[in-house]
């Protein structure tokens, strides 16, 4: 198990700090009784890389396709199957950001508690491409 390390002595050394965790990996912090974790993008992409969403389609009597992800309540509809994926991805990426700016509400949801790291999957990605690819469809 990897040492955790003082925060004060990351604060002294927050060059080098930064460097090992981008060169190295992980590293664990502790201050006073709180303890974090810093992780690059790279790595918290990996951490995170197999939680995804599973889509479902319906096809409409008006020939458009309503999508949703399961477990989410999250739904989009458009004319094709392409243009619903593009709405899913958009609305991943904000219902992300919103979870993060009300982590403490969200994360202490019953309903909403497991998306966590599914959100910080999305929160990992670099661009909405990345996101629609974490959509099995």
């Amino acid at each position: 198990m990897l040492s955790t390390l003082n925060a004060t002595d990351v604060r002294k050394n927050w060059g080098q700090f930064n460097d090992d965790v981008i060169r190295v990996g992980p590293r664990f912090v502790k201050r006073s009784r709180d303890e974090w974790a810093a992780l690059s993008s790279e790595q918290l992409k990996a951490a995170f890389d197999s939680f995804r969403f599973k889509a479902e389609f319906t096809r409409e009597e008006d020939n458009s396709t309503t999508m949703t992800l399961e477990g989410f309540d999250l739904v989009e509809n458009a004319e094709t199957k392409d243009e619903v994926i593009d709405l899913m991805a958009d609305s991943l990426a904000d219902y992300a950001e919103d979870y993060m700016a009300q982590f403490t509400l969200y994360s202490n949801s019953p309903n909403r508690k497991k998306h966590f790291p599914y959100l910080m999957n999305v929160m990992a990605q670099s661009d909405t491409e990345a996101v629609k690819a974490l959509i099995d469809a």
